[in-house]
């Protein structure tokens, strides 16, 4: 091991890095199952049911309605997770400087 350097693994074992893993996963598991159930659901829909075939708005379909929700969505979760990221990055900005410290004394 390199004198004054921490491995990754040592990093990895502090619980400030495994509280951020743990804040991270909270946060993108769940969003990451929404968005591929919400992204699924549309050729789903559309190969096997007609619901989403019958008119909504005139003549356009429930399949496009539902189709340009899908672009809202990923903005939203963008959105979402840009705010989120917020918290990540002052959690990582204090391992660092926990990382920082413990080189020094090391």
């Amino acid at each position: 091991m390199n004198k004054g350097r921490l491995s990754y693994s040592e990093v990895a074992r502090s619980e400030l890095f495994r509280r951020l893993m743990a804040k991270k996963k909270r946060f993108i598991i769940p969003m990451t199952l929404f968005f591929l159930a919400f992204y699924i659901t549309l050729p789903v829909m559309t190969s096997y049911f007609d619901v989403l075939n019958r008119e909504a708005v005139g003549s356009i379909t429930w399949a496009w309605i539902f189709a340009f929700s899908q672009f809202i969505m990923t903005w939203v979760l963008c959105y979402l997770y840009t705010r989120k990221s917020v918290e990540f990055d002052a959690l990582s900005e204090e391992l660092k400087r926990q990382v920082q410290h413990n080189t020094k004394e090391g």
